[in-house]
């Protein structure tokens, strides 16, 4: 009797091409706005990292090394931790548990919140850290300057990566395509006004990128309260004595958020360090600001993939709350998105072998 169940299990195994081009055709649909909006969060980088040279290779370099040190400290914690939300929200999703939905959501904020704190901290001292590891003392001045004036974006973030997550899961790609796109058409302008005609120098790049960001939380935060009313609901009553339902499960939520968050900062740290290292050469200035523009441009490359990761992952969940316990799932849709998957990555490697050749 064993035999005929393992037997029947391994005969869905190997999905049809039919199924597989079906789930490349559903995945697809939702990474390639995903994509879109990883490329206009590229072009935002971009187009601070140009106002940055204009102001001349110093500040370009204290810009670079401030990103640096800001993407290791800070960026790749919080993206990390909120990637935690993924298999929680998309579960959720696919159950139609709104509860669980907007409760997770409130919990990843309240987590983020807690995290900015120490972030904040290192950033306060970001000069004091970096001349300590012998970093050249002009650009870590220049540095310092564009971090403080970034401070204000740890609260965006905490908004704003949560809010990615959470739409992300529920297939909502388009949207948020739309917002990133209306807040980067602004940030050309803003960088202007701020760095050009009131010459606020690397302060204004800063809060050019600042704004930038807020404008993509407001624009987003808008949609879901508009859009979505029925996946977030909001109960205040949870906030209550002691935190109530949302502190309540903090800790399970935590067992998700710190593995996600472990992997992406290894994956950011091995890059992002090398800006921090080219100020240990003969001429940091040139050095740094050299690998800055270098590492903001070969970003570029990992927009697909991230994209394709995020959107396999929130689909695998939620499916697997929608089917669980059917042997079909599991093995016809567990393979397309391997197959997927796989043929992307090899793409992508094919495609980074081929640019260094």
């Amino acid at each position: 009797m064993g035999d005929n169940k393992d037997r029947d299990f391994f005969s869905h195994k190997f999905p049809t091409t039919s199924q597989v081009m079906e789930e490349m055709k559903e995945l697809w649909g939702m990474a390639l706005p995903i994509t879109a909006m990883n490329m206009l969060v590229f072009v935002r980088a971009v187009v601070s990292v140009l106002f940055l040279g204009r102001l001349g290779s110093l500040e370009l370099a204290g810009g670079a090394l401030s990103i640096g040190f800001t993407n290791i400290t800070g960026y790749s914690v919080l993206v990390g931790l909120a990637a935690g939300l993924e298999p929680v929200c998309s579960q959720a999703y696919g159950s139609k548990n709104w509860d669980l939905l907007s409760l997770s959501l409130q919990r990843m904020v309240l987590i983020l919140l807690m995290a900015i704190v120490p972030i904040s901290l290192l950033w306060l001292n970001l000069e004091r850290i970096m001349l300590f590891m012998g970093q050249d003392s002009a650009i870590t001045g220049m540095a310092s300057l564009y971090c403080f004036y970034s401070l204000p974006d740890l609260l965006t973030n905490t908004l704003l990566q949560p809010l990615r997550v959470f739409l992300r899961s529920q297939k909502v790609t388009k949207p948020m395509m739309y917002c990133s796109l209306v807040a980067v058409l602004f940030h050309v302008p803003l960088n202007y006004l701020l760095v050009v005609v009131m010459g606020l120098g690397v302060p204004g790049v800063a809060m050019a990128s600042v704004m930038t960001n807020l404008n993509m939380v407001v624009l987003m935060a808008g949609y879901v309260c508009v859009c979505r009313k029925r996946e977030v609901v909001v109960k205040w009553g949870c906030w209550g004595v002691g935190g109530g339902v949302v502190c309540s499960g903090l800790g399970q939520l935590m067992g998700f958020a710190v593995p996600s968050c472990l992997m992406i900062c290894l994956e950011w740290w091995w890059y992002e360090i090398v800006t921090v290292l080219a100020g240990y050469l003969p001429r940091p200035t040139l050095a740094v600001a050299a690998t800055g523009i270098l590492i903001q441009t070969t970003s570029m490359m990992y927009t697909v993939p991230m994209a394709l990761a995020g959107c396999v992952s929130a689909r695998l969940g939620w499916l697997r709350q929608k089917k669980i316990g059917t042997r079909e799932w599991c093995a016809d849709s567990a393979g397309s998105l391997a197959g997927l998957f796989f043929f992307f990555f090899s793409l992508f490697v094919s495609v980074r072998f081929g640019v260094r050749i």
